[in-house]
């Protein structure tokens, strides 16, 4: 590094002694005794600190500033995947509840169904009793295999459903490119934990 043997006491020196008087004097005289009794080279110390400063301003704007974007970006991502399975967990919740809705639906009907078959049935003659209950009992058998069906479409649309959004949950938080492998994996664990 270059060097300058500038006086620049020499010319600071007067500036201070005439500002603030003989004290001022007496320390900047100190000082440079010590600079100089310590080999201090005021003029590349100071070009020091400058390229130190214009470093540290470089890296606040070109390296920090960008790597807390990068991790601001990241915990975002990471809170919406959070919020998304939440969703998904309501939603879930949703499905049970309506699905429980429909059976019970199902059964009060069939038992209204029931009810009717037999109040009809009553009201039949002897001969006519057991051709009425045996197409009020074929009701009802169509009845239960309609909700057995209705139950079983709405399962398995539900299984789909969720693991569609296990994968695709998966594959946000994870952030990676699922293979069909992993989905498949995926989608028989979320089915079997429905089914559980």
């Amino acid at each position: 590094m270059l060097s300058f043997s500038f006086p620049h006491h020499m010319i600071i020196a007067p500036i201070f002694a005439a500002a603030t008087g003989g004290l001022v004097e007496s320390l900047w005289g100190t000082a440079r005794e010590t600079g100089l009794q310590f080999g201090v080279n005021w003029p590349l110390f100071l070009s020091n600190a400058i390229s130190f400063l214009i470093v540290c301003v470089a890296l606040q704007h070109f390296a920090y500033r960008p790597v807390l974007s990068v991790l601001e970006e990241r915990r975002q991502r990471i809170a919406d995947s959070l919020n998304n399975a939440e969703k998904i967990k309501e939603q879930l919740a949703d499905a049970e509840a309506k699905h429980a809705e429909i059976l019970d639906r199902a059964n009060v009907e069939a038992q209204k169904m029931i009810t009717e078959a037999r109040a009809a049935v009553d009201a039949l003659a002897a001969i006519r009793e057991q051709q009425a209950i045996a197409e009020a009992e074929q009701i009802v058998t169509r009845a239960r295999e309609a909700t057995v069906l209705e139950h079983d479409r709405m399962l398995a649309d539900l299984r789909r459903e969720v693991a569609r959004l296990v994968v695709d949950t998966t594959g946000k938080v994870t952030g990676k490119v699922l293979t069909a492998e992993d989905q498949r994996r995926l989608s028989e664990e979320a089915a079997r934990e429905i089914a559980a």
